[in-house]
């Protein structure tokens, strides 16, 4: 298996998530444990314009990461309970990333981040140096179909309706 390098995150969002489909989400425990999660599902959220995202509302503590190099992980709270986590891709002040919004056996962002026991700590880490949490290829070719984004209906019809969902074909 190959960790994924920085010239796989260094481009846009809209490239990078349908590539992180069938790719493998690798979390080593405290105790050196390693957890493996092939990803299913993802979502991409692309600039100041894209409504749903976060950069949308500007630049604040919160969407700091938006902002930062390829690579970071991006974790917030989401309804004050569950951590969502992305990945930061293309250009540094360019903001966009991609939600990883699935796994096959784990069916949602937070029961994904609850699984591989992904809080708030990593936000600002990277995917790209991180010893204890990383993305990998295993090689392994996949099919994957797209639909619309979940859970963003604020965002309005024409930035809800994107077919910026990217689903693994099971």
């Amino acid at each position: 298996m190959k960790r994924l390098d920085e010239a796989f995150f260094h481009r846009d969002c809209l490239e990078v998530a349908p590539d992180l489909v069938g790719k493998i989400l690798v979390r080593r425990l405290p105790d050196g444990t390693i957890l493996r999660e092939k990803i299913a599902e993802t979502e991409a959220y692309r600039g100041t314009e894209d409504l749903a995202c976060h950069a949308s509302k500007g630049r604040t503590p919160r969407t700091e990461m938006l902002y930062r190099e390829s690579g970071v992980i991006y974790v917030y709270l989401c309804y004050g309970m569950h951590y969502l986590m992305n990945v930061i891709t293309g250009e540094s002040e360019q903001p966009q990333g991609v939600l990883l919004r699935a796994g096959v056996t784990h069916n949602g962002p937070a029961k994904l981040t609850k699984y591989l026991q992904v809080d708030k700590r990593f936000n600002g880490d990277s995917f790209l140096t991180s010893e204890e949490l990383w993305i990998e290829d295993d090689g392994m070719p996949c099919t994957y179909h797209t639909d619309v984004r979940v859970g963003i209906d604020y965002a309005g019809e024409i930035w809800k309706n994107k077919p910026w969902r990217f689903v693994l074909d099971q």
